[in-house]
């Protein structure tokens, strides 16, 4: 993030604070936008008023962002009011 002139406000260490699946939907409901990375893909999903905007349901943002753990997937970036969640390097090229 450094080579990029991106200042961090605030790391937290996944394995030792982790968010589990309601507050992690939760806290993705509260941004603009939702960009997960998946396997090879990205997928975007929009919030209106803290609800999913267009066709995609509850059940779809919990799989996107929600790892086999239960919890959040990291890494997990808020940028402005858009959540990045999992790492694809066109997602990231995008947000730099």
């Amino acid at each position: 993030m450094d080579d990029h002139g991106v200042e961090v406000d605030k790391v937290v260490n996944a394995k030792k604070e982790t968010i589990g699946a309601d507050d992690g939907l939760a806290l993705a409901l509260k941004s603009k936008r939702i960009y997960a990375a998946k396997g090879k893909k990205i997928v975007e999903f929009a919030t209106r008023a803290g609800r999913l905007h267009g066709e995609a349901s509850e059940e779809d943002l919990r799989k996107a962002i929600i790892g086999p753990s239960g919890n959040l997937r990291a890494p997990s970036l808020w940028v402005g009011s858009t959540l990045y969640v999992g790492f694809h390097p066109e997602m990231y090229a995008r947000m730099l």
